[in-house]
């Protein structure tokens, strides 16, 4: 058969749609890993993001590097780059064979010479690693001002409940121990298929796969956030007590520029009741500088805000101005660049410190991990409070003396008991204290 090479750029989103995209066509290709020699590569497929200036760059610059190499006898690209710029990049780069957009997955599988299948399966392209991603939705209804998502993606679609129990199982019987439930809008799920809000359900289902021992909730909407999913999440221990909820910023004039559906004052309200309904729950949040409309006044509130939220794991980025977006047609972006960055690097210096404090008080600690990986006499861990690829990690050294008589490369994908002994900012050290009780 010939042979078939993907490179996936951009985010966790995209890694699921090239797992379909195998799926469908692995009988009448060989898929080769993406460190393949592309010499021998007959098809080369590149999966872009188009989300932000740097990640357009990034796409842009690994087509061109692919078309110079001569990567592939075939080269197509799909994804959201393709999808927001369909006119412009074939004439960009007329070295192409194929251009197919985020939302044109059934045109690429039968440009492959497959047939599309309605309920596509899963090609790991980690298949060793024991977590996997399971997008429950595509799309978006919200519409930022500043976020061109909704231009790129559509409007939100939920996939059955049935589907996903399916895609669950056969994931669990490949390996995987961990969901990390992802979407545009993990809190708007069920909405259009069931006329409600169905993200609890959906948990409360996906608990119930043989296997599966973690489940994680990412990218969940703060406006009018679901409140059945924090009792799920106190009360099911298959659920992670771990949120990630990207909250954008804290000033009112800021919020309502960029169309979040939600005041500072409901904010820190949402954030005081997510942690009295799931104590001890840990909050990953993601931060907006430089946006519309924020002054030093509105900045100097931001930080006031995240040294009282105290956030357990905290992102940021500086707003970037993308074409087709309410914001760029209808604001100036009026904050320069070096003082975006200056921001920036002031409220991550801040967020060190709140995480190196909170890191330091779990020093001591007993907790159950995962073991991802096993490299260099290490175990690379994550207990139910770091997720995988955005989070930092619990190192714990293989000591035979404490592990016994066993092969450390089996351990990986198993669960074991670690006390906490060290910690930085971001990553933890801890040493083995016992298998699970079974």
């Amino acid at each position: 058969m010939p042979t078939l090479r993907v490179i996936t750029l951009g985010c966790s989103k995209n890694t699921v749609d090239t797992e379909h995209l195998l799926s469908q066509v692995a009988g009448k290709y060989t898929v080769v890993p993406d460190e393949g020699d592309p010499a021998q590569t007959d098809v080369l497929l590149i999966n872009t993001c188009g989300f932000i200036g740097d990640a357009k760059e990034e796409s842009i610059q690994t087509i061109l590097d692919a078309v110079e190499r001569k990567a592939a006898r075939k080269i197509y690209v799909f994804g959201c780059l393709s999808q927001r710029y369909p006119k412009e990049l074939p004439s960009l780069i007329p070295e192409v064979d194929g251009w197919f957009g985020a939302r044109d997955q059934d045109d690429l599988v039968r440009a492959l010479g497959c047939t599309p299948q309605p309920a596509p399966g899963r090609i790991r392209t980690a298949p060793g690693r024991p977590y996997a991603f399971l997008k429950i939705s595509e799309g978006c209804d919200r519409r930022c001002s500043y976020c061109a998502i909704p231009l790129i993606r559509g409007d939100h679609r939920s996939v059955p409940v049935d589907i996903l129990v399916s895609e669950a199982e056969a994931l669990a019987k490949s390996g995987v121990r961990e969901l990390v439930v992802i979407a545009q809008d993990t809190t708007w799920y069920g909405l259009d298929l069931y006329r409600k809000r169905a993200l609890a359900d959906l948990l409360t289902a996906l608990s119930k796969v043989e296997g599966i021992r973690w489940i994680r909730l990412h990218y969940s909407y703060p406006s009018s956030f679901p409140e059945d999913v924090l009792s799920v999440m106190a009360e099911n221990p298959k659920i992670c007590r771990y949120i990630d909820i990207p909250l954008q910023h804290i000033a009112d004039p800021v919020l309502e520029a960029m169309h979040r559906g939600i005041d500072g004052a409901l904010t820190r309200a949402l954030i005081r009741k997510m942690r009295e309904k799931v104590p001890g729950v840990v909050l990953r949040t993601t931060m907006m500088v430089g946006h519309p409309g924020e002054g030093r006044k509105e900045f100097n509130e931001l930080l006031d805000f995240v040294r009282e939220a105290r956030f357990e794991r905290l992102g940021a980025f500086a707003y970037s101005e993308e074409e087709g977006t309410f914001g760029a047609r209808n604001f100036r972006d009026s904050v320069d660049r070096r003082t975006k960055q200056r921001r920036l690097d002031k409220l991550m210096a801040l967020q060190q410190e709140i995480s190196l404090e909170a890191n330091r008080a779990r020093i001591g600690e007993e907790t159950l991990v995962l073991a991802d990986d096993f490299v260099d006499g290490y175990f690379v861990c994550r207990s139910e409070f770091e997720s995988p690829e955005v989070d930092g990690e619990i190192i714990v050294p293989f000591r035979r003396g404490s592990f016994g008589d066993i092969d450390p490369y089996g351990l990986v994908g198993t669960f074991f008991k670690v006390r906490i002994d060290a910690a930085s900012e971001y990553d933890l050290t801890a040493e083995f204290v016992d298998y699970e009780e079974d």
